[in-house]
């Protein structure tokens, strides 16, 4: 226990609290109401950009492209128009984009700029509170992106099976994944140049994880290093459930992000009370 956090609790006239009590107060609601005023009040011309990109690569892909292409197999070796390939896997990046976005970018404004989660932390809420409220306010971000190009595909006709309505819950579950790691990662950051190695990141594995084409195109090795990326999971999990080819593997990519959740969430907490309480 800190100087710093006895004499905090003894200015509240509250106990000094240790263990699970001084990780998490039961709030992280208030997080994310503070959140969506802001975002309502300034972020939501940035929100709209970010639902429209993935339907400007549709239509230029999967349409004009598609045109040329045809068909392709999907993993039973069905053949699906391309376009309808490409949908689920631009679906699983919208959700993917919208979580990184709200939980690397804003919390290194909020974190190195505006000192918030100092003032948050210096109140009954803990690291845990305000880790979950920032990754649940990602996560609303990538839901509401994955909501909207769901339903463009719905409009198009590249839902090819009554399975696509699990592929909001596992939208969900995606974004999780991705913004819990994310808003660790980006408390290490420190300046603008350093924040651009999350697109430099991001980019080769949205080109890379049989987004486009099968991963198959690629020599053994190289299958081996896409398969380790968390998006691949993602694109394949959402292209399963909207084409309607389920199988075991599908289990193996949910585990994937669960574990991933799970890492990201203690990560962030753990490296929050680093920062602002030890």
């Amino acid at each position: 226990m800190t100087l710093r956090h006895a004499a905090d609790a003894a200015t509240q006239g509250k106990p000094v609290t240790r263990g699970v009590a001084s990780l998490y107060a039961g709030n992280a609601r208030s997080v994310v109401g503070r959140g969506l005023l802001a975002t309502k009040s300034t972020n939501w011309v940035v929100v709209l950009t970010g639902f429209v990109e993935p339907i400007f690569y549709l239509l230029s892909l999967g349409v004009g492209l598609g045109a040329y292409i045809g068909t392709v197999q999907d993993s039973a070796g069905n053949d699906i128009p391309y376009a309808a390939y490409i949908a689920p896997a631009l679906l699983a990046v919208s959700a993917m984009n919208g979580a990184i976005y709200d939980s690397t970018w804003n919390v290194f404004f909020k974190m190195n700029f505006g000192k918030l989660y100092e003032g948050m932390l210096a109140t009954s809420l803990g690291p845990l509170d305000v880790a979950l409220g920032e990754i649940s306010l990602a996560l609303l971000r990538g839901g509401v992106y994955g909501v909207g190009f769901l339903l463009v595909m719905q409009f198009a006709g590249l839902n090819l099976s009554w399975t696509a309505i699990l592929a909001l819950p596992a939208l969900l579950i995606v974004a999780f994944g991705f913004a819990s790691l994310g808003m660790g990662i980006t408390s290490y950051m420190k300046t603008f140049q350093q924040m651009d190695w999350i697109q430099f990141v991001m980019l080769p594995m949205f080109l890379l994880s049989a987004t486009f084409y099968p991963i198959t195109v690629y020599p053994e090795p190289v299958q081996w290093i896409v398969e380790a990326l968390p998006l691949w999971h993602g694109v394949e999990l959402v292209r399963g459930l909207t084409t309607g080819v389920i199988g075991p593997a599908m289990l193996v990519h949910l585990l994937y992000y669960v574990g991933m959740i799970a890492v990201g969430l203690t990560f962030t907490t753990r490296r929050l009370r680093a920062l602002f309480l030890d």
